[in-house]
């Protein structure tokens, strides 16, 4: 159940209390709090840094629904609080029913859409905002609400296909890693008994395997923390403003995964401009909330400073070839569109190209690892095993020499 801070004062004395009170929406804690005596002075739910109610965290799925069945009871000509109530008995989860509540209860005491939905920003984030303000000054809600629909459908299958492409190389590394400290830590130990009770002279790849597995065996715990420690603090380095930066300036220069990282930060913000600017938000307002939705520094710059030159007069394309980090193609496409006032369907364009760009990198990357990770298997683990059995090849000599 969510929680809310609030200040209120006591009616009885006039002294003002400050404390947080659980409830399911916001109209509901008020409710309670004056049943005590209490005049509310402020309240607002209680939000973790990383974006997620006390009840837990709205998916990304939960939202694409709530707006694809929204926009399409509104386009169907019902009002708006019943088909808010409506989806608020269907929906599964809990915690987007309680948001749903509190937006009804908000519209009932007269805020507008854009208003309700603002009081939940980890829920509603500003390019959900800025196109529900435009659809309502427009008159254009459902089919603003149809838009914002097919950009978070796009946006979390896009997401999915890169996932779903990192997690075969992840999943089989981190089990050949595992087999490997497995049979370095139990199985080499084991077989390195029974050759000491030879009391012959081993092949040099077994004294070696040996020695490795002594290693790990004695600084297993150190080399954790060690690996623990160092991804840790990796972490928290690029958290830092110049860590962040550092990371974000290389790693869209690195090879294939750098070429992914970088398409799918241009591919963000040409679908998010297009969007925004159908939607009739104000090319300024478009380029700030674009900006936003790159999750690169140095493209979040680049977009920034071509904001202030819009701002000064210059065109839009003008503004971003000034700025390498933006391909030719796309400088191109919105030059065209420009030149012909259809700029939001190049946009949208180049970012259909960018995704199927990036779909066919993923494939051609997860057929390029499938064959290394089978090779690095077959070289590491199988040499473990041949380096294991070499002895027994020897096992005549091995006796020989004890005897």
């Amino acid at each position: 159940m969510p929680t809310f801070n609030y200040v209120a004062l006591e009616l009885r004395t006039g002294v003002e209390v400050s404390r947080t009170l659980k409830a399911v929406t916001e109209a509901e804690a008020i409710g309670a709090l004056m049943k005590r005596d209490l005049l509310v002075v402020s309240i607002k739910q209680k939000l973790d840094k990383k974006g997620r109610t006390a009840g837990g965290r709205v998916s990304t799925k939960d939202l694409v629904l709530f707006t694809r069945q929204f926009a399409t009871m509104v386009d169907a000509g019902m009002a708006m609080l019943p088909c808010l109530n409506g989806l608020a008995k269907q929906t599964k989860s809990k915690l987007m029913r309680d948001v749903i509540k509190d937006i009804c209860a908000r519209i009932e005491r007269g805020d507008s859409l854009s208003d309700a939905l603002a009081s939940h920003p980890r829920v509603f984030d500003k390019l959900y905002l800025c196109m529900i303000v435009a659809g309502e000054k427009a008159g254009l809600l459902p089919e603003v609400l149809s838009r914002l629909a097919t950009y978070m459908e796009n946006a979390a299958r896009l997401q999915h296909k890169v996932k779903s492409a990192l997690m075969y190389p992840t999943v089989v590394s981190v089990v050949a890693l595992s087999i490997t400290i497995l049979l370095l830590v139990k199985v080499v130990p084991i077989f390195g008994d029974i050759f000491d009770s030879f009391k012959g002279k081993l092949p040099a790849p077994t004294r070696f395997l040996l020695v490795v597995s002594n290693f790990v065996q004695a600084w297993l715990i150190p080399i954790l923390f060690a690996i623990g420690g160092t991804v840790y603090a990796w972490f928290f380095f690029i958290k830092t403003r110049f860590g962040r930066a550092l990371w974000d300036s290389l790693r869209i220069k690195l090879p294939v995964f750098g070429e992914i990282a970088h398409c799918i930060c241009l591919a963000r913000f040409s679908r998010t401009f297009s969007s925004l600017l159908r939607s009739g938000v104000p090319i300024l307002s478009v380029m700030e909330t674009a900006s936003k939705v790159c999750v690169n520094v140095v493209m979040q710059k680049a977009v920034d400073t071509a904001s202030e030159d819009i701002e000064r007069g210059e065109g839009i394309s003008d503004s971003l070839a000034k700025h390498p980090v933006f391909p030719d193609m796309m400088i191109r496409m919105m030059s065209a569109g420009e030149q012909t006032g259809r700029i939001d369907e190049m946009m949208e364009r180049v970012a259909d190209h960018l995704d199927e760009e990036i779909e066919t990198t993923l494939s051609g990357l997860t057929s390029m690892i499938e064959p290394i990770l089978i090779v690095f298997l077959g070289v590491v683990i199988g040499g473990i095993v041949i380096c294991m059995f070499l002895p027994l090849f020897k096992l005549s000599s091995l006796v020989g020499g004890n005897r």
